[in-house]
């Protein structure tokens, strides 16, 4: 005896265009329709100009790690602070990074843009690009003004960073 089927998801091969189709007696109805796309440059540079939290991803040998941080974005610059630790460590040896930023209102509504860059440790002496520390302190004191201040809300942040960004994507997903 057969099952019967009480759900089945569609793909569209010619879109990239999903539904969840309710198949109830013989008769079908049309759930959910979910849209996903690639967003154009003037979307992704907005999402990333209105957004201050986003993920930096860094690799060694064969380690990959993640983490959240505060960032500006400036004209195909991401500006930002952290801590001293192992992530500078780390980026003194491979300073290619992915940054990640994502806007999201559901799990069929979302948008999210990756850019793919170098990092640059621009706080500490000796470093390469020594005009990109005032340029960062600029932008980062824009989004907080009392950086480096005796009001500064995260004092351990001591340390300026720039990703020059060598590329940008984005996708989104909409059921709208």
């Amino acid at each position: 005896m057969a099952t019967p089927v009480s759900q089945l998801h569609c793909v569209d091969p010619h879109s990239q265009t999903t539904s969840d189709t309710v198949i109830s007696r013989g008769t079908i109805q049309l759930k959910k329709t979910v849209t996903f796309r690639e967003m154009p440059s003037d979307e992704i540079r907005a999402l990333l100009a209105r957004n201050h939290v986003g993920r930096l991803a860094f690799s060694f040998h064969d380690r990959v790690d993640i983490r959240p941080i505060h960032y500006v974005y400036d004209d195909n610059w991401l500006y930002g602070r952290t801590s001293p630790g192992d992530k500078l460590i780390t980026l003194q040896h491979n300073q290619w990074v992915a940054f990640e930023v994502d806007e999201v209102r559901g799990p069929f509504d979302w948008e999210s843009v990756v850019a793919h860059g170098s990092f640059y440790h621009v706080g500490k002496e000796g470093a390469p690009h020594p005009e990109l520390k005032a340029e960062a302190l600029d932008r980062i004191r824009k989004f907080a003004p009392e950086t480096f201040s005796r009001n500064d809300p995260v004092p351990f942040r001591t340390e300026l960073f720039a990703i020059a960004i060598d590329s940008l994507t984005g996708r989104a997903a909409s059921t709208r």
